[in-house]
């Protein structure tokens, strides 16, 4: 991240509030889902995969080894700051 300014979109902030404030722990796709878009959207992970690429974008040193926002497979994410 390295003290660089970053620019989100409202989603991404909140997206990234949730995975932050919930530092260190497992959260689900449903459980992001619901949180940051609403209950209506709870099976619409392709959303999720999205704004998670736009993040790693535009956090990570390398996107495509990411170390603070970690894929857990078949779960959801985990944020390691």
């Amino acid at each position: 991240m390295g003290g660089n300014e970053v620019k989100l979109t409202p989603t991404e902030y909140n997206l990234l509030q949730e995975l932050v404030l919930n530092a260190g722990k497992v959260l689900t796709h449903i459980h992001l889902l619901n949180k940051v878009w609403g209950p209506e959207y709870r099976e619409d992970t392709q959303y999720l995969h999205v704004f998670v690429g736009h993040l790693r974008t535009k956090l990570e040193p390398d996107p495509t080894q990411p170390k603070y926002i970690v894929t857990v497979p078949a779960v959801g994410y985990q944020f390691r700051g």
